[in-house]
């Protein structure tokens, strides 16, 4: 009896238009999956990894800095290099691994996978090892860095077009994002001054991205456990024209805040759209699903979307400083998303039932904690130095047992290969 082929991450869905050679692309594809290690079978796999440890790395190259160690010698400018690295490097490692999963859902198309997927990682990683040598010329940094993204948005937006898909605007968020990271490469290594715009551009895209996307899984997510539950009364909708001039308020507030940074109308429209968007988070419903705790933390970290702009608003009256506003998107909207994120898809993608383990849910509290500690280090209300060491310590824990947990599963096949292999 011939034996059934292991199944690989994604289904096999033909790709369109049906032409002599897209079917043989399509071919090459699945040969490509089937002959590839587990860990190159989906671009989650690969860059969740990268992400989980480039979060645990470069944090603990930063706090080893800030109490006491001359990283001068490693690092020029160490605060731009770590502000740097946790924006482009920790979280556009996260927005590949979701994009090149999340894109051939939408297109039907199967993945990128395979040598492909290994170079691609590759110039991820040499982004990130090259400015710590001496090779690390600004200009060579810039190119690795910024040209990473660029081609990540170039693959994705032909496997969209190819497709036919309306999901062209996350595709030009990552080629402005690899744009956004090659300017603050470039100004890092004082080869151009375009003001800061690298590094606010590239923190404005991403909190576009989970206002976007969040706003499309958390109500879906949402919806689909409170039904499984029976839980009567009005589940939460999909988008509708509320949702989508909330997302204009924002995006309008955003480029108010890189064109007229520090600016009253920016600080109004930054402070309106904080508001809109916990209205926006409220019509979700979270409170209901307090007891998934993989769906409840999408909802806590689109919450840290609503509170980091309006604080960035408050920022600009000086009522809080800017700083404070930043961590609260960082350190919470944003790596509270990603980690909810990668914890899901990598259960749902490997096999596995979607179910928070007392280790997720232990990093979900490290991860909130990390949060909460570097806000309140901003506040001034007790030392800072001693906040900001309780969130370093809940960051890294709680990525740590993102490696322990979820790295056995990335490296290793789908649970339900083990399965067809036995029979």
């Amino acid at each position: 009896m011939k034996r059934a082929s292991p199944p690989v991450d994604q289904p096999h869905t033909a790709d369109r238009p049906n032409m002599t050679t897209n079917t043989e692309r399509l071919e090459l594809r699945r040969r490509r999956m089937a002959q590839s290690p587990p860990i190159l079978r989906g671009g989650f796999r690969p860059f969740f990894l990268g992400a989980g440890a480039w979060a645990l790395i470069a944090l603990t190259i930063w706090l080893a800095f800030l109490f006491g160690w001359d990283s001068a010698r490693l690092i020029d400018d160490p605060v731009a290099w770590h502000r740097h690295e946790m924006l482009f490097g920790f979280a556009g490692a996260a927005i590949a691994g979701f994009a090149l999963t999340a894109v051939p859902n939408w297109t039907g198309r199967l993945p990128i996978a395979g040598g492909a997927l290994a170079g691609l990682f590759g110039l991820w990683l040499m982004g990130r090892i090259v400015p710590l040598t001496t090779a690390g010329h600004p200009v060579a940094s810039a190119l690795l860095d910024g040209g990473f993204q660029i081609l990540l948005a170039f693959l994705l937006g032909r496997e969209i077009v190819r497709s036919g898909n309306r999901n062209v605007p996350v595709v030009a968020i990552i080629a402005a994002f690899g744009i956004a990271s090659t300017l603050d490469r470039l100004e890092m290594g004082g080869v151009v001054d375009v003001g800061a715009i690298g590094w606010r551009g590239g923190l404005a895209l991403v909190a576009v991205l989970i206002a976007l996307i969040g706003g499309r899984i958390v109500p879906s997510f949402t919806r689909n456990w409170l039904a499984s539950q029976g839980c009567e009364g009005r589940l939460p909708a999909q988008a509708d024209r509320f949702d989508l001039a909330i997302m204009v308020l924002g995006g309008m507030a955003l480029l108010s805040w890189l064109a007229l940074p520090g600016s009253l109308s920016s600080g109004w429209l930054l402070l309106g759209a904080g508001i809109g968007h916990a209205l926006r988070l409220a019509r979700w419903q979270g409170w209901r699903c307090a007891s998934n705790a993989l769906v409840a933390i999408l909802h806590m970290g689109y919450g840290w979307l609503s509170a980091g702009l309006m604080l960035l608003g408050l920022a600009a009256f000086d009522l809080v400083t800017e700083t404070l506003a930043v961590h609260a998107l960082t350190t919470g909207a944003i790596a509270t998303m990603i980690l909810a994120v990668m914890t899901r898809a990598t259960l749902g993608h490997t096999g596995r039932p979607l179910m928070a383990s007392g280790i997720t849910k232990l990093s979900y509290v490290l991860i909130t904690v990390a949060a909460v500690a570097r806000v309140l280090a901003g506040l001034a209300i007790a030392p800072s130095h001693a906040l900001m060491a309780v969130a370093g310590a809940a960051w890294c824990a709680a990525f740590t047992l993102f490696l322990l947990e979820y790295g056995p599963m990335l490296w290793s096949p789908r649970l339900d290969e083990h399965k067809v292999a036995r029979t």
